[in-house]
């Protein structure tokens, strides 16, 4: 390996802007594989998909009664689900932009639903405290398993190979071992919004209100960084690896995109980062393959897609 330069650029550049929402966005996401386009959900009541090169919308997916806060996509980008407040997640054709298949259970709204990896399992996490489990290739519809841990709203779930971790308003990390039938507790201390996991799974990204993102060792529970600077004290917001995950960025509620060296977790420039978008910065995504490209939704109502 070439010796490290340090972590590449944090994608500055404005690209597009997606404005076609109505009010605030809640989540943006990259499509599997190349990830050329990009879906995103609102308090519209609507999933758009994107086209984040040209900027163009292709096509809104409507179906939902109250806000969409989640979105996750299947390893083909031939299906997406979505969650928010209807308390039902919602398993949509990306063609014809039906819905296949809606899924109710949950007592409250749900924050958060993913797929695992080959989508025939769908994990979603709701402001009811717990966690569901879905087997979508079963005509059966009760869930395969209810965790029933977390004391408050679950707002963040991983879907692993053979894990599932989730974050909670009740200030814990949770990793349950599917194959061990065991389950860790990281005790962060504040509300839990975002957890994501580094690809080799040895450590995660935990972002709480409390102003604070932190890298947690994956088997110890153990801090290994904290990072800090940005403005974070009541919404849910996103923390991710930048290209490499040599980084860390995040947006926050002055609509400023933060960056962080991952090994000193210095703030890297510009310190203080500009605003750039009108309103909390709700989510935030690196491209899964490029380097100099990531997407911020907000507030706002807008997704911008930056380059370097």
């Amino acid at each position: 390996m070439a010796p490290s330069r340090g972590p590449a650029p944090t994608p500055r550049k404005l690209h597009k802007t997606l404005a076609n929402h109505k009010g605030p966005v809640h989540v943006a996401r990259y499509a599997k594989g190349t990830a050329k386009y990009v879906l995103s959900g609102g308090q519209d009541r609507t999933v758009r998909l994107w086209n984040p090169e040209l900027g163009t919308e292709i096509k809104a997916y409507a179906a939902h009664g109250y806000e969409v806060l989640s979105l996750t996509v299947a390893h083909d980008n031939s299906r997406f689900a979505s969650s928010g407040g209807d308390r039902q997640v919602f398993l949509w054709d990306v063609m014809t932009g039906q819905t296949i298949r809606r899924i109710p259970g949950h007592m409250g709204k749900i924050f958060t639903v993913e797929f695992n990896e080959d989508a025939s399992v769908l994990a979603s996490g709701s402001f009811d405290s717990t966690v569901r489990l879905w087997d979508l290739k079963s005509q059966n519809r009760q869930p395969i398993q209810v965790l029933e841990e977390a004391r408050d709203a679950v707002q963040t779930i991983h879907v692993g190979r053979s894990y599932i971790t989730t974050g909670s308003v009740d200030g814990h990390v949770r990793t349950y071992d599917l194959r061990m039938g065991e389950l860790r507790t990281d005790f962060i201390g504040h509300p839990v919004t975002a957890v994501v996991p580094s690809q080799d799974n040895q450590t995660y990204l935990v972002t709480t209100i409390d102003g604070h993102v932190r890298l947690m060792d994956m088997s110890t529970g153990k801090m290994l960084n904290d990072f800090k600077g940005h403005a974070s004290s009541s919404y849910r917001i996103r923390a991710c690896f930048g290209h490499g995950e040599a980084s860390v960025i995040c947006g926050d509620e002055d609509g400023k995109v933060w960056a962080w060296d991952l090994v000193d977790a210095e703030p890297l420039q510009p310190n203080p980062p500009p605003r750039v978008h009108e309103r909390v910065v709700t989510w935030i995504e690196h491209h899964p393959i490029e380097a100099g490209e990531v997407i911020t939704a907000s507030a706002d109502g807008t997704v911008k897609v930056w380059r370097t």
